[in-house]
């Protein structure tokens, strides 16, 4: 254990602290306070009381050069800056973990990916959660040989009533299971945490990480301890990492964009619809096709951007079909966090030719006046790669002592929702980290 100084100046010990508390960050705190180890949670966003409102959401994912960012092809991407990252505002839909890809870096989490399962409320949507506008869509998909089905979501189904809606801007309810669950087993094992902390950079000594200089009420603050693992995502962590004396990370990212493909049927009524409830993954072809419900003022936000004033309120008739790509590795992160990244051609004809077969899918549903939306992005990752700037560990190569867990660790492009597969990662870095103290 290494002494540092909380902003009392009273003398306090942590084993490892931990920069973020998406579902990299908050798996390893978790699974470390279990084991009786002291750790420290600094994470940059506030830790307020979710009530799933629209002005919530804005304030915590929409705000403009910090949780709201613009490419330079116009491409807007959100990350949640609040405890629990991005999960407190995800979809909460489960993909497979990439084994094959991470047996190439000597990465085996078979064994974290099992306790992960039963540990967490992981299955397909009940079929009475099963909503008329999914429905549709996959009967429509079925209908056309596409091997759509329900997709695994992490909800506690049984917490759910007819009527309650989807936590878009947050799950008071919760229904759906977010990275801030396990902040708080975390929390209840022992574990500090310090909100609106916004870490500086690592502080080395003798080419070891000892701890991290962070910003708090305007004030520069330190705080040490015997390891330091950085998971403020995908975007934030090499910015860290570049102060900290880290210079070959921030470039050759993925960010998996993607748009949707809309069309009005007047013959049906959304009834609390749930996002992402069905779909296929075309792996071959690189792309994930999945229903997107949206609330209703964000719906409305897609159709103004696109023109289509007409359909500002037509939400609880509006059958939509998301895209999301497999983009190719490419780009820089700025030291102010900007994102500089232009969509391949590869990339333009992956979602050319995702939205044709989405719009003979909702055609065949009966959808009128289909058109496309804006490009979009979500869940920027490869910015501090395992076998560039991490080991197999997650350790970083010119740094010991000096970890990263979140999806700016995987090695490849990606394509899918990552959450699983950080959790994994956040449970093996753990273990590696118990065992090596």
């Amino acid at each position: 254990m290494v002494k540092k100084m909380t902003q009392n100046n009273t003398p306090e010990a942590y084993d490892v602290i931990v920069v973020g508390s998406g579902p990299g960050g908050a798996t390893t705190a978790k699974e470390l306070s279990e084991k009786g180890k002291k750790v420290l949670i600094l994470e940059r966003g506030p830790d307020v009381m979710l009530n799933g409102t629209l002005s919530q959401y804005i304030k915590y994912q929409l705000v403009p050069f910090k949780s709201l960012l613009v490419t330079n092809q116009m491409v807007g991407m959100v990350r949640g800056i609040i405890t629990g990252g991005s999960s407190t505002f995800y979809y909460g839909t489960c993909f497979e973990v990439p084994h094959k890809m991470f047996k190439k870096f000597d990465i085996d989490v078979s064994a974290e990916e099992r306790e992960a399962r039963e540990e967490l409320p992981i299955a397909p949507l009940k079929q009475e959660m099963m909503t008329p506008m999914a429905n549709r869509i996959m009967t429509s998909a079925q209908d056309l040989g596409y091997e759509w089905n329900p997709l695994n979501k992490f909800m506690y189904q049984d917490r759910w009533q007819p009527g309650i809606p989807f936590g878009y801007y947050g799950d008071p309810n919760y229904i759906k299971w977010s990275a801030r669950m396990y902040v708080e087993e975390a929390e209840k094992n022992g574990a500090d945490i310090i909100n609106n902390a916004k870490v500086i950079r690592v502080i080395i000594e003798n080419n070891k990480a000892i701890g991290v200089e962070y910003k708090y009420q305007g004030r520069l603050h330190k705080v040490f301890a015997s390891d330091i693992v950085i998971a403020a995502g995908g975007i934030g962590s090499p910015v860290v990492l570049r102060k900290s004396g880290i210079q070959n990370v921030g470039r050759d990212f993925f960010f998996d964009p993607l748009i949707s493909v809309c069309g009005v049927a007047n013959d049906i009524k959304a009834e609390a619809e749930i996002p992402m409830s069905a779909g296929v993954h075309m792996k071959d072809d690189g792309y994930l096709m999945t229903d997107m419900s949206l609330p209703t003022a964000i719906d409305a936000l897609f159709s103004v951007a696109r023109g289509r004033f007409h359909r500002t309120f037509s939400q609880k008739r509006m059958l939509r079909i998301m895209i999301k790509i497999k983009d190719e590795l490419g780009g820089e992160i700025t030291d102010r966090e900007l994102i500089h990244k232009r969509l391949s051609k590869a990339d333009q004809q992956k979602l050319k030719k995702g939205e044709t077969q989405a719009r003979v899918i909702l055609k065949n549903a009966g959808a009128k006046g289909i058109f496309k939306t804006a490009y979009l992005a979500a869940h920027p990752g490869g910015s501090v790669k395992i076998g560039e700037a991490l080991d197999s560990n997650l350790k970083t190569i010119k740094y010991d002592n000096l970890y990263v867990c979140d999806c700016s660790v995987i090695p490849e492009a990606w394509g899918l929702p990552p959450t699983m597969s950080l959790i994994c990662l956040g449970k093996r870095l753990a273990k590696y980290l118990v065992a090596n103290r």
